[in-house]
């Protein structure tokens, strides 16, 4: 029962927002009592924390999977955006502007996890694509990861990307091809043109 309140929470906090969401509505789509849910989950915070480290630790594992294929640094970035606006229900920014706002110390603990893994990918990206002569052989790796993550979750600030003005999945792709033009080689920019079209 623990996973199934789980996953169902997970779900509904990713479409409807980590605030929006009750415990009644958490128990009505299960067609449970409270109760139960607080045999398993001391309170709100504690079920909100546990999505969001469930959400993070599968969203890992399929990085690690994607990353076990050993395409090339510029089609593994796309494969694991598209792995990625799976597994986030097509990413709107609300769910994670509401965990930030009414949840900060699980916003902030996520989102330093979420460095810790997205900069260790992205360098080992960097390295392999500066082996194969796809990204140019002067960028500052660290520099570079850094920058990525920094712009790829500036884009999910709702204050500045307003979703009645941005949508989500086009800022995403518009950034990944800012971010991959800035680095790539005329070998890389072949590679690229192709996943842009």
């Amino acid at each position: 029962m623990k996973e199934t309140i789980l996953s169902k929470a997970t779900d509904m906090f990713l479409t409807l927002g980590f605030k929006s969401v009750t415990m009644d509505d958490i128990a009505n789509e299960l067609g449970i009592s409270k109760k139960t849910i607080y045999q398993h989950y001391s309170n709100k915070n504690d079920l909100v924390e546990a999505s969001t480290m469930h959400l993070f630790g599968t969203i890992s594992q399929g990085i690690d999977t994607i990353r076990e294929m050993d395409k090339n640094s510029i089609e593994e970035i796309f494969i694991i955006r598209s792995f990625m606006k799976q597994h986030l229900n097509n990413e709107t920014a609300s769910p994670f502007y509401q965990l930030q706002k009414f949840f900060p110390k699980v916003f902030s603990c996520l989102r330093t996890k979420q460095f810790e893994k997205m900069n260790g990918c992205m360098v080992e990206n960097l390295q392999k694509g500066l082996d194969n002569g796809i990204y140019r052989p002067e960028i500052n790796i660290n520099f570079i990861s850094r920058i990525y993550f920094t712009g790829l979750t500036g884009i999910k600030d709702a204050d500045i990307f307003p979703s009645d003005i941005f949508d989500v999945d086009d800022v995403t792709k518009q950034y990944l091809e800012y971010h991959l033009r800035a680095i790539v080689t005329p070998k890389g920019l072949e590679i690229l043109e192709k996943f842009i079209k």
